[in-house]
């Protein structure tokens, strides 16, 4: 029997997510990644924690800034969170942005700017950072921060002509469904630390709403039960490399991003839609020989270009931890419980460094260490907490509430 389907199994699981988090994670990185010599954080760190690269992600400050925030607001007023956490906004602010505000992706250890990329992640994780950080320290002007990189964020997301395009357009226009998972996620963490306010002419959850109805309508395929990354000005399969590419992890984290909003509003129709996704994306990504999720896939069965396509990163089996958990949350059905087991127990007994703690971040096929990273540019502290505390909280809100029917 999966864990979840028992009281004793789910006390167990929130104890494991809670001890992982706040006794292994978070007190890693604070150990480890906070640079308290030019601030902000350092996350290329080896397995033991030493740096193995100086240079700092600007998307990592708002990511960093936004976690340590959100366990000061909902988890404990621990002084050393809010430290942290100011620890990242203030190097935000020095050293983040250009002249324009258009926000850096990489820069180095002191801030001196390194590289521009031509997407606006990093504003969209500065944005919930300042939310969060208000919400946090009360400090007004990061309130006003949040709402000037969610609008930037906006505008050159989805403002005609104001991102240069990544291909030569007028041969083959794109869609990607990348800045609409963002723009969902990064709006729902606004209203929760700000309000439902307007930005850009519509309150957060018209952008939620308006990114939702772009995602099912051009994204999700149902002759091929597949969620697509990227598709035509309508929404229609480009049958090339980029066209056919799936990312199972990605629009695995969609769904839970999408489940999460119909709960909070009791919607089930949207609460389907993800359920829907899941299912779909579980079905594509689940390797049935070794476990783990496949990075890509092709929608058609054919091969993948990229050469990582069946290696296993640690971010989308957090997600599908989150996913899994909550589509069981939701529904009762004993199939996203086995799911979710699966899962976990692929991943902890892989990922999970009981020596060193945190997780690897890049496993082989067969779940062996491909190298022995705990952080690089693209890896710090995000995923892994938050799935940590979000199932924790998950489970621990579970007690003493009504569970869905287990019969199905």
């Amino acid at each position: 029997m999966a864990y979840i389907l028992s009281e004793a199994g789910r006390s167990h699981l929130a104890s494991l997510y809670r001890s992982s988090l706040l006794d292994d994670v978070i007190p890693f990185w604070l150990r480890y990644g906070l640079d308290r010599e030019f601030g902000g954080y350092i996350t290329s760190l080896d397995r033991d924690g030493s740096i193995v690269d100086t240079d700092k992600s600007i998307w990592f400050q708002g990511r960093g800034a936004w976690m340590f925030s959100t366990l000061f607001n909902e988890v404990e007023k621990r002084s050393e969170w809010l430290e942290a956490a100011k620890s990242g906004i203030d190097f935000l602010r020095r050293y983040g942005a250009d002249a324009n505000g258009k926000h850096y992706f990489t820069v180095t250890r002191e801030g001196k700017p390194l590289r521009m990329r031509r997407y606006v992640y990093s504003e969209a994780f500065a944005a919930i950072a300042y939310a969060a950080y208000h919400l946090a320290s009360g400090d007004a002007t990061a309130a006003n921060e949040s709402v000037r990189c969610f609008e930037k964020y906006l505008w050159y997301s989805f403002e005609p002509g104001v991102m240069a395009p990544k291909t030569i357009s007028g041969t083959r226009p794109t869609l990607s469904i990348g800045p609409h998972m963002i723009s969902i996620v990064t709006a729902q963490e606004i209203r929760k630390c700000l309000g439902d306010i307007v930005v850009q002419g519509k309150s957060c959850t018209q952008w939620i709403d308006w990114s939702l109805s772009v995602i099912e309508s051009k994204f999700m395929n149902e002759e091929y039960q597949a969620v697509l990354e990227t598709v035509g000005e309508h929404g229609e399969i480009l049958d090339h490399f980029e066209g056919r590419q799936l990312n199972p992890g990605h629009a695995i984290e969609c769904a839970w991003f999408v489940m999460h909003e119909g709960k909070l509003r009791n919607n089930q129709q949207l609460v389907q839609i993800g359920l829907r996704i899941l299912d779909w994306m579980w079905e594509r990504g689940w390797d049935r020989e070794f476990g783990g999720l496949y990075y890509f896939r092709d929608l058609r069965g054919l091969p993948v270009q990229e050469y990582w396509h069946d290696m296993k990163f640690w971010w989308p089996h957090c997600e599908a931890l989150i996913a899994t958990l909550l589509a069981w949350t939701l529904t009762g059905d004993s199939k996203y419980a086995q799911f979710h087991q699966l899962v976990h127990d692929w991943s902890f007994g892989r990922f999970a460094d009981p020596e060193h703690g945190e997780w690897y971040g890049y496993l082989h096929r067969d779940g062996r260490i491909s190298n022995s990273l705990k952080g690089s540019l693209w890896k710090g502290p995000f995923h892994l907490p938050r799935m940590l505390h979000y199932n924790w909280c998950l489970l621990r809100d579970l007690d003493g509430k009504h569970i869905p029917s287990l019969a199905n």
